[in-house]
């Protein structure tokens, strides 16, 4: 290829441009063109496509949970186990004597001087009450013998029983609660006692309805049981008394002795 210089003289040939030459520079041209293209080499078929760009994967912290804390003051209880059951020897005042047995059914006869107090043996609820005594030698009726008397039911679920009283202690009556040791009475000779010493009548017994007289004058001899209150002591007498109402069946048995 020959190219042309104008000048004064006309059209001179100029020096050969040599094909070699002319074909590198075109290579060149087209390798800065792809280079500055940007879209990058597409890959070969079949080969290993990477895998597109993801975010790290989040890890998610589970929710704690505050361990328990106790209860507020006053919202939570605790059992208590339940206070032992005291008892009190049923004569304050003066000396009181007494045997181990008493005739034809199980009770303890307590001599005392007059007017000394009948207390209450132990907590409880005032079961019956007689301020009236109606006794007479002429009819001898059981239910009279007693006089004028007090019986409660204990905490300890036994019923306690005195009779011969001269007097019941006032608001002394039935449903009434009193503590151990509370006044019930003064000692006499009301009842069948009035040929007889002063004396208190002291009966144990399962609880029964009203006017079961023949329970109530004494299932379980007391004496054993005011030999510990006397001295301090705290026998209970709540298994002999259940035990006897297990022996009679769960009933009230009949009454068999000045009936």
């Amino acid at each position: 290829m020959n190219r042309r210089i104008r000048g004064s003289g006309g059209l001179k040939p100029g020096p050969p441009v040599h094909r070699a030459t002319w074909l590198g520079w075109v290579l060149i041209a087209v390798l800065m063109a792809g280079g500055c293209s940007g879209a990058g080499d597409q890959p070969a078929a079949g080969g290993a496509t990477a895998p597109p760009a993801t975010a790290p994967p989040t890890t998610t912290t589970p929710p704690t949970t505050a361990p328990p804390t106790s209860a507020p003051s006053g919202s939570a209880t605790t059992a208590r186990p339940p206070a032992p059951v005291r008892y009190r020897f049923p004569v304050t005042g003066c000396q009181a004597r007494y045997g181990t047995s008493h005739h034809d059914y199980p009770a303890t006869d307590m001599f005392t001087a007059r007017g000394c107090t009948f207390v209450a043996p132990v907590d409880g609820r005032v079961d019956e009450v007689a301020r009236t005594d109606k006794w007479t030698p002429a009819s001898d009726r059981g239910a009279d013998r007693g006089g004028r008397s007090v019986s409660l039911v204990g905490v300890d679920g036994v019923r306690y029983y005195g009779s011969h009283l001269e007097a019941v202690a006032p608001g002394v009556a039935p449903g009434v609660r009193v503590r151990a040791g509370q006044p019930l009475g003064r000692i006499g000779n009301s009842g069948s006692a009035r040929v007889t010493d002063v004396h208190l009548h002291f009966a144990i017994s399962w609880p029964t309805r009203p006017g079961v007289w023949w329970i109530r004058r004494g299932v379980v001899p007391p004496a054993s049981y005011l030999d510990s209150w006397r001295t301090g002591g705290n026998r209970s007498p709540a298994r002999a008394v259940q035990a006897a109402l297990e022996a009679a069946g769960g009933t009230v048995p009949p009454c068999r002795s000045y009936c």
